[in-house]
């Protein structure tokens, strides 16, 4: 069969994702025709993407977050009214995705969390199935268990979540771990798809192979730059630790070396899985893709969420004994947890169930009922 994907560019999970799920159909007799991704000014499409992927990749003007004054998180005021204000400059939008998916020839259409491709499907009658895939559909399970007092921003990304999915023949929700179907909202819980180097870092092929080892650095994350400020502050607490973060901040270069013991590096994905292999302990932004390599390699995880979702994978991945949580970068509080961090090897082997069960659910997507 020919899949067509349609990515959110906003952040590196929904591109890694991608990645796994093209050589997944690939390795099984299927094509990928095509890679439409999400743009907005403030990200660049990074070069790990591009040198990964078969299948010819264009972009197109996409809704995205407006940050803060101090560009530590999205202001979700100001983005809602901005991409209110100027949503029907993504109308051209809309009718290329509509264009792209008739001209592919696709059989499936799927759905990388992407809001536009719900209005496209929302605005036109378009014959092609569309499998919607992310973690945050996991939200508005019916047996999730979010005690939504403590969330109040849950609602509106629960809208969002069914908003972007609208005519989705099924849900695939990546879950930390496994869940029964929930028909009335046509979710399909999934485990995550986690690249195959993470997967071979648990397996190396070969003794020269890169295997995860212990090391004596805190590796980090941050989509947001802004949050460097908590970083630098605890560094000169604590210059003796070795601290390497990975973030998006083009205008600063490749590596940017504060001193011996603090480095700040442009996000590349080698790099960076190599670096988690290495590490002591991972702290990041609370995203759910490097939330779960941390989890399948073992290491334990720092997370500071940045808004909603984020707020509700560090719930999730607490309950499944992955870390920690704080309102900024204390990495005092993640040395302490990893006295007596003990990893989940039934994560392991859920993820290690990922190829048969999502392929499975992607292969009867174009069946007719």
């Amino acid at each position: 069969m020919k899949y067509l994907f349609i990515i959110q560019g906003e952040g590196r999970g929904h591109l890694t994702q991608a990645i796994t799920l093209e050589r997944l159909l690939v390795q099984n007799g299927h094509s990928v025709v095509g890679m439409l991704v999400g743009k907005s000014p403030s990200r660049q499409l990074p070069d790990f993407f591009t040198r990964a992927v078969s299948a010819p990749v264009s972009q197109f003007e996409s809704i995205n977050f407006q940050n803060s004054p101090k560009n530590r998180k999205p202001d979700m005021f100001k983005s809602v009214f901005y991409n209110m204000l100027l949503f029907v400059k993504y109308f051209p939008s809309i009718r290329y995705i509509r264009r792209q998916i008739l001209d592919s020839g696709a059989d499936v259409v799927v759905n990388f969390y992407e809001l536009l491709v719900g209005f496209a499907y929302m605005a036109h009658r378009i014959p092609v199935p569309q499998v919607s895939i992310g973690h945050q559909y996991l939200f508005f399970h019916k047996d999730f268990g979010l005690p939504v007092t403590h969330y109040p921003g849950h609602t509106g990304l629960n809208g969002l979540s069914k908003m972007n999915s609208f005519g989705a023949k099924k849900r695939l929700a990546l879950s930390f771990m496994p869940l029964p179907d929930d028909p009335k909202h046509k979710i399909k819980v999934v485990p995550p798809l986690l690249r195959r180097e993470v997967i071979g870092l648990r397996h190396p092929v070969s003794e020269s192979s890169p295997r995860v080892t212990q090391g004596d650095y805190i590796l980090g994350y941050m989509l947001n730059p802004g949050f460097s400020e908590d970083v630098l502050a605890w560094h000169k607490e604590h210059p003796d630790v070795e601290l390497r973060f990975f973030w998006d901040k083009w205008s600063e270069g490749s590596v940017k070396k504060i001193d011996d013991t603090l480095s700040f590096h442009l996000i590349d994905d080698k790099e960076f899985l190599r670096q988690m292999a290495g590490c002591r302990a991972y702290a990041s932004t609370a995203g759910f893709e490097s939330i779960c390599e941390a989890m399948y390699l073992g290491k334990p995880i720092l997370m500071v969420p940045s808004h909603i979702e984020q707020e509700i994978n560090a719930f999730d991945a607490k309950r499944n004994g992955a870390g920690v949580s704080a309102k900024e970068f204390d990495l005092s509080v993640l040395i302490d947890f990893a006295v007596d961090f003990v990893p989940n090897e039934k994560f392991v082997s859920w993820v290690e169930s990922a190829d048969m069960v999502i392929l499975k659910e992607l292969e009867s997507a174009a069946e007719k009922k």
